[in-house]
């Protein structure tokens, strides 16, 4: 008798994995997150119901060792060494023999090391890497989940060192690890407790529940290897993610939802080729457009010509496509306040592509030394303010109001700088006490998907579609300047929810 594996809403037509990013090779394809998503908005709902996830291979995906240089460099390097044990085990063990020796690696190598130290790190190797391994669909699903009122865990067989970083970027409050024993703030080289592999994860999340009155046969719980099986049969909605062979089978004969995740790549020569010509067209682009309309002798004529011409260019050079919905909110009213959410330099291309002209912006003088940007974004007049000095990055700001006031809309990042990954930061309120001042309304233009097309910390363009949507217009002006939190944390909110539930048609019509 042969077993077939259910995936979550076969016979659906087909959704993309990843927004404009394509769809999976695999049998079970990617209308399994759409209907995984939908299950998660129709099942039971509250802070008794769990959303537990593993780490290695469910939410983060691993790391292919370095060359044999950088490994034998970073032997001669204390901090280089630690760096690459955090690193190496993220995937998570796939047998008892590897995760053993896991835990050997650690305890010997980490013993006599600040606690603080390991924690420094695992941010550092966050920062520069481990983000770029989150799944765009496990940040979806920890979103759905957190959206319907769900306490959500983060669960790993290694260290909290190298899964808290995850777990603060991706919002999730709880973190189940295996603990190093630790005295006057050094490691012993010990394990702190039972490590939490096989049954000890089970047996974590057991009694994570007791303690926090959660109902497990309501939970959900995510896993990929067969030394999850125990953990995923401990919730009442399991779901097997990439699963390995075992898991194939015990999906198949307990009819568990499965999903696969596909990873995001590292550039090809086709991605370098790419920016390449991105970057060509981006210039060319921009000469172009200056020269077009320098007959005028208008600098702004000339400034909007040229961020036209170079956004037209720079898209057809990468084969990037911006899908747009409320077009209309971004041509009136005008002037405005755009407001966008900020994960990658092609931000400017997008916000040029959908803003066409009559704008400029405020940005952080750090890109004035961007070789290409800054002297772009001089020309157009781009206002630059210093992050490190806010009596100065607010007397900065006080001329925008009268470019405001002279019919020149702005754009404004609220959240102060480029994030790592989809999520909303905290916003700032100079763009509000701007729109106020000169009268004008806020309008967000929420991104989606920019992230995939230009990571946080690399140059190289990548193929895909940008989304883009531009909500209503919003009134500032009854707003009290010396306490709007509670409104600017409504407009941020409506960033979170837009990139959750994508607006089918165009906002305000």
């Amino acid at each position: 008798m042969t077993h077939r594996v259910r995936g979550i809403g076969a016979g659906r037509p087909a959704l993309p994995l990843r927004p404009g990013v394509g769809v999976t090779q695999r049998p079970v394809g990617a209308q399994d997150l759409g209907a995984a998503l939908e299950a998660v908005r129709t099942g039971p709902q509250g802070p008794r119901v769990a959303a537990i996830f593993d780490f290695g291979g469910t939410v983060v995906h691993g790391f292919n060792p370095p060359p044999l240089p950088r490994r034998l460099l970073r032997r001669c390097s204390t901090q280089g060494a630690l760096t690459a044990t955090l690193l190496g085990s993220i995937r998570g063990a796939r047998s008892e023999g590897e995760y053993e020796r896991f835990l050997q690696s650690v305890m010997y190598s980490w013993a006599g090391t600040a606690e603080d130290e390991l924690a420094r790190l695992g941010r550092q190797a966050f920062a520069r890497s481990v983000y770029g391994h989150i799944y765009p669909e496990a940040w979806r699903l920890v979103r759905e989940h957190e959206a319907a009122g769900h306490t959500l865990v983060l669960i790993s067989s290694v260290t909290c060192y190298q899964v808290r970083p995850v777990a603060e970027e991706l919002g999730v409050p709880h973190v189940l690890c295996t603990a190093m024993a630790v005295q006057d703030g050094v490691l012993t080289g010990h394990v702190e407790g039972k490590p939490l592999w096989r049954n000890g994860k089970a047996d974590a999340v057991r009694r994570f529940a007791i303690t926090h009155d959660i109902d497990l046969t309501q939970s959900w719980a995510y896993a990929d290897s067969a030394a999850d099986l125990p953990l995923l049969q401990t919730a009442g909605h399991p779901v097997a993610v990439n699963p390995d062979p075992r898991v194939v089978l015990e999906a198949a004969e307990k009819d568990w939802p499965v999903l696969h995740f596909r990873p995001r790549q590292a550039p090809g020569a086709t991605d370098y080729a790419r920016t390449l010509a991105g970057f060509t067209g981006l210039l060319g682009g921009a000469l172009f457009g200056v020269a077009a309309k320098a007959h005028t002798k208008q600098r702004r004529q000339m400034a909007d010509s040229m961020m036209t011409y170079a956004a037209d260019t720079t898209l057809r050079g990468t084969g990037v496509k911006v899908r747009v919905v409320g077009a209309g909110n971004a041509r009136a009213p005008r002037p405005a306040v755009f407001i966008f959410n900020h994960q990658s330099q092609f931000d400017i291309v997008v916000l040029a592509e959908v803003l066409g002209t009559g704008f400029t912006g405020i940005a952080k003088r750090e890109i004035t030394k961007n070789p290409i940007f800054g002297p772009l974004m001089r020309f157009v007049e781009v206002t630059f303010i210093d992050r490190a000095d806010t009596a100065a990055a607010k007397a900065a700001l006080e001329p925008v109001v009268d470019t405001l006031r002279g019919g020149l809309s702005v754009v404004i990042a609220p959240e102060g700088t480029r994030s790592l990954t989809p999520r909303i930061g905290p916003f700032k309120k100079g763009a509000f006490h701007i729109a106020r001042q000169a009268g004008v309304p806020v309008i967000p233009v929420v991104i989606r998907n920019a992230g995939e097309i230009a990571w946080r910390n690399s140059a190289v363009l990548r193929k895909g579609v940008v989304d883009v949507a531009v909500l209503p217009p919003i009134d500032v002006s009854g707003w009290d300047p010396a306490d709007m939190d509670a409104e600017v944390e409504q407009v941020r909110q409506l960033f979170v929810d837009t990139l959750l539930h994508w607006p089918e048609s165009r906002p305000g019509g």
